[in-house]
């Protein structure tokens, strides 16, 4: 069993390293494009598309869950794609017929500063044409994980990453281009990784599309139960998810720049932990759902248990690190001897995240697995109360530090309530067998 987690968990791993790799190249490209508007209009434009594609990640994670129980039964894995992709397609039909009031109200919302609304307009007008094979792309790579495969994913991720980035500096550097070279290149690569992901599915699935039937698959519900209300849950719980995540931001942003910047340094050691416990996280989604599919309570125990193992050590080994290491670390991100000085002081908040969000992680890929995902939106929006209670309560005497314990509190919250809805629900194989 562990062999199968590492074989899961390690390229999605790999994949979320490379996220940040892409965001990098942007912002050094524009770094030196000689005026510091096209760093603030990246900085905005990819937050605006970020928050836009994660409030959908529903696709995502309802098409992995349904998917990988559809696996384990032996049903057609083939109808969850179909449905999803038809989504994802409505979905960004209605982005792009709004994207003009969309961009609007952004603006508003946002209020960056007005001589670099027009460099952002120019940004949004060419990337908003990625949404389609973004929103294809979370479809696509539910799907693979959904069918036990997190190594073409990771693949395909990285191959995005390596054309966004040499189209990018091509089009910066070799053409002359501004603002609009980082953008097409972006577009570009977005466009390449869903086709390519198209490309396989096509070769190497062509069996599942071959047993097809379209119109029947688009008009008919998905054989499991209570897979209808998988996408709305998720997608309410990620609204509570971008209220405590945006509100962090805000929050920090009252204590002035340094404050602001202390916070951004030492988010960067929840962040990651998140590429690791994510990819153990995918794991135990395609692993629980498929053994739950299947009805198999022997493995169905043994993947949790060897999820929870694995999971266990690492947060072990990362709040030793961040414990010894973490004034290195602090060093490494920042000469800034005014942050690194205040940032000493919040940083035991820092090490303790591990703790307090391993429960939050594993619980969340069991529950997508399985798809009970009432108990992710109960945990999210109980710890998301925490959150905000804590932190308006405590801030007057604790200031910053109360923001930092709201966030520790989130998290541990989140794991304790699902914990608790897992055990009381009685998720077992066997309880689910009995009920169906």
């Amino acid at each position: 069993m562990n062999k199968r987690i590492l074989k899961l968990a390690l390229p999605s791993i790999i994949s979320n390293i490379t996220v940040p790799l892409l965001g990098l190249v942007d912002v050094t490209i524009t770094g030196h494009m000689g005026e510091s508007r096209y760093m603030a209009a990246i900085a905005v434009g990819s937050m605006l598309f970020n928050i836009t594609y994660w409030m959908f990640s529903f696709l995502r994670f309802g098409t992995g869950g349904m998917t990988a129980q559809l696996y384990g039964a032996g049903g057609e894995v083939g109808h969850t794609l179909v449905r999803s992709s038809a989504t994802a397609l409505t979905v960004a039909a209605t982005i792009l017929l709004l994207q003009v009031p969309l961009f609007r109200l952004a603006m508003w919302f946002i209020a960056p500063e007005p001589d670099i609304i027009s460099t952002i307009h120019t940004y949004y007008n060419i990337c908003v044409w990625g949404t389609v094979p973004s929103l294809l792309l979370y479809v696509f790579t539910g799907w693979f994980v959904g069918m036990q495969n997190t190594r073409l994913p990771m693949l395909i991720s990285i191959t995005q990453n390596i054309v966004n980035i040499c189209l990018s500096c091509f089009f910066v550097y070799a053409l002359g281009m501004k603002i609009e070279g980082v953008a097409l290149g972006t577009l570009i690569a977005q466009w390449s990784g869903a086709l390519i992901a198209c490309v396989i599915i096509a070769t190497k699935y062509r069996d599942v599309l071959r047993r097809l039937d379209f119109l029947h698959c688009i008009r008919h519900k998905v054989p499991l139960q209570g897979a209808g209300n998988v996408n709305i849950t998720i997608f309410i719980r990620t609204l509570f998810l971008i209220a405590v995540n945006l509100y962090f931001i805000e929050a920090g942003a009252k204590g002035g720049s340094v404050i602001l910047a202390v916070n951004s340094v030492l988010m960067q050691m929840f962040i990651l932990y998140t590429y690791v416990m994510d990819g153990f996280a995918f794991a135990a989604e395609a692993l629980c759902g498929r053994y739950h599919g299947a009805a198999d309570k022997q493995n169905f125990s043994a993947a949790l248990r060897g999820v929870w193992l694995w999971s266990a050590m690492l947060t072990l080994a990362y709040t030793l690190l961040y414990a010894v290491g973490g004034e290195a670390f602090l060093r490494l991100l920042t000469d800034d001897a005014a942050v690194r000085s205040a940032a000493i002081d919040y940083l035991p908040w820092a090490i303790a995240i591990p703790v307090c969000g391993v429960a939050a992680f594993v619980w969340d890929g069991v529950f997508v697995g399985i798809t009970k995902t009432m108990g992710m939106l109960w945990g999210t929006m109980g710890g998301a109360i925490a959150f905000f209670l804590i932190y308006f309560l405590l801030y007057p005497t604790l200031h910053n530090h109360s923001l930092w314990l709201a966030f520790n509190a989130y998290l541990l919250f989140r794991g304790i309530v699902q914990s608790v809805i897992y055990i009381r629900e009685d998720y077992s194989v066997d309880a689910q067998t009995s009920k169906d």
